[in-house]
């Protein structure tokens, strides 16, 4: 099948983006949600949540671990700090 090009459209809402520095990811056997959350104790706020299908979630993954190795390539590698911070699964 030949690869067409696609158009790719963004509003000026989305083009200014959301922060988010902390995720939550739930799935079900057909659908993967991830919740892009800014944490700023004490509160946390879902800035978006995108609900999508495995095979999508396996290419997010794939292509997010080639930007992080061209990343860490150049400015050396990424230390992560797992803090002991729980998201509540209640929203309010």
């Amino acid at each position: 099948m030949d690869k067409k090009e696609l158009k790719l459209k963004i509003n000026d809402e989305q083009l200014r983006g959301k922060y988010a520095n902390q995720i939550n990811v739930m799935h079900t056997q057909y659908d993967f949600v991830l919740d892009f959350i800014s944490l700023f104790p004490p509160e946390a706020i879902v800035n978006a949540r995108i609900i999508t299908n495995p095979a999508a979630v396996k290419k997010i993954y794939h292509i997010l671990g080639q930007n992080i190795a061209k990343y860490e390539e150049k400015y050396g590698e990424i230390s992560v700090n797992d803090d002991q911070i729980t998201i509540s699964k209640q929203v309010n």
